[in-house]
């Protein structure tokens, strides 16, 4: 069974550059995640699936024990864990020719490639597996032509490409490929 959300396009053409164009079976308002999500996410995610089975298991312990009202709460919260672990494995970059999807645990940013300004990889400090925690490292940042910049949009040092820099590398130049393929 296909997960989209879980598959990577290919990043790079024989020749080695990067390929922004869509394969033919994609709409233009197909959106895509052009990296697969690192090891860090996954795990943690799967993490969060084995806490959901746990609560959910002591939800039906607690109902055969005859108290629906505490099985409903608690199946209500395994519910919300695999809710929170699929989104956690949503969260990333993701690009259409319409524009850039920043999806995050809580919320999502959506910039038109008119709003693009400019896409380009930046040495600065950055988050490590988004804790507090700063390290010096790479991040790909979005410049807007009217306001302030959008967050990092990828690190080196974050829960996808962390012992990848390889990864990162050939993620940001497929972004920046899709930047300066549709940004007018």
């Amino acid at each position: 069974m296909p997960l989209p959300f879980l598959t990577a396009d290919r990043a790079l053409r024989a020749d080695g550059r990067a390929d922004p164009v869509p394969p033919p079976y994609d709409g233009p308002d197909h959106w895509r995640r052009p990296y697969r999500p690192g090891p860090w996410r996954v795990g943690a995610a799967a993490v969060f699936l084995l806490l959901a089975s746990f609560v959910l298991l002591s939800a039906l312990i607690i109902a055969l024990a005859g108290a629906p009202a505490g099985a409903a709460v608690c199946a209500a919260a395994g519910l919300l864990v695999i809710a929170l672990a699929l989104r956690l494995v949503r969260a990333g970059v993701w690009v259409s020719s319409q524009g850039l999807r920043q999806v995050h645990l809580l919320r999502t940013t959506t910039l038109p490639w008119s709003a693009v300004a400019a896409v380009r990889t930046v040495q600065q400090p950055v988050r490590w597996l988004g804790l507090p925690r700063t390290v010096q490292g790479q991040a790909l940042r979005v410049e807007r032509l009217r306001g302030e910049p959008l967050r990092a949009l990828l690190t080196d040092h974050g829960a996808d490409f962390l012992g990848r820099p390889e990864g990162f590398e050939r993620a940001a130049d497929v972004l920046e490929a899709w930047a300066d393929e549709y940004r007018p």
